[in-house]
């Protein structure tokens, strides 16, 4: 890692200007889609139901396109050429080897054995980040992908029952594969949606506190927090969780050559 004597080397760009408008659309969609939500279900009484409604299906585009359309675009600009962005959204979003690794130095870490690993590492050479993301979180990312799916095609149905696209019955097909699945739970395939749409609501709860509760409450990812939703900006002279690999110049190689050369010699001349 360089030295604090150079800070400037150490800020790189985390999140892009695209990255950041889709995080902050894609969190404030999801609180207002969480309280309009209850609201509906439970009947609060703070705003009226035409509103809560209203803010709610307003919510749901922005929701979807962000996270259909944006972050997708985001993940995908990065790398060069077909398999530098295969491999980019391999190492940055899909739960491998080295994660398991850091996954368990993390919960060894918990127990006081060890050092937290670092999860976001920066690789000066190269250029771009080796990998930003919690190992927790890339299994998070996979749960929140099947929980968006399954509350947008639950919320389909509950928004209108013959809705459709283009001519085609979306609302009918998935009220027909509920049909195929209610019955076991003893519900309607009405019932069934309106009960997955709301445990997916209480997921996407889960992982609000996840999010801005229990890490929350530890400062040193606050930067994080910062990074995502204003500055874009990394500053690795902060080591907590992060770690930066400093670029092997030629300098360096030839210096340690010769060093080595020497030391050859020296040893040569004591026999």
């Amino acid at each position: 890692m360089k030295s604090n004597n150079n800070p400037k080397a150490m800020v790189v760009e985390r999140y892009t200007i695209t990255d950041r408008i889709a995080h902050t659309v894609h969190a404030i969609a999801m609180i207002v889609l969480i309280i309009t939500g209850l609201k509906i279900y439970a009947g609060w009484e703070f705003m009226s139901f035409h509103t809560a409604r209203t803010l709610h299906m307003i919510a749901v585009p922005f929701l979807l396109a962000v996270n259909w359309i944006l972050i997708p675009y985001n993940i995908f600009s990065e790398g060069h050429g077909l398999l530098g962005k295969i491999s980019h959204f391999t190492d940055h979003y899909i739960f491998g080897p080295k994660d398991a690794v850091r996954l368990g130095g993390i919960i060894k870490n918990f127990f006081r054995k060890g050092r937290y690993p670092a999860y976001s590492i920066y690789d000066e050479e190269k250029g771009h980040y080796e990998t930003k993301l919690h190992p927790v979180m890339k299994v998070l990312i996979v749960l929140e992908g099947t929980a968006l799916f399954l509350i947008t095609v639950s919320g389909i149905v509950l928004y209108k029952l013959d809705w459709s696209l283009f001519g085609l019955p979306i609302a009918q097909w998935i009220i027909s594969i509920s049909g195929m699945i209610a019955p076991t739970f003893g519900m309607t395939p009405v019932g069934f949606l309106r009960l997955l749409h709301l445990l997916m609501t209480y997921w996407f709860i889960f992982e609000l506190v996840v999010h801005v509760g229990i890490l929350g409450f530890d400062p040193h990812v606050w930067k994080y927090y910062k990074a995502i939703f204003w500055s874009g900006k990394e500053d690795f002279s902060d080591p907590y969780y992060s770690e930066y690999v400093e670029k092997y110049s030629r300098f360096d190689a030839k210096k340690e050559h010769k060093q080595v050369n020497a030391n050859k010699e020296h040893g040569h001349q004591k026999h």
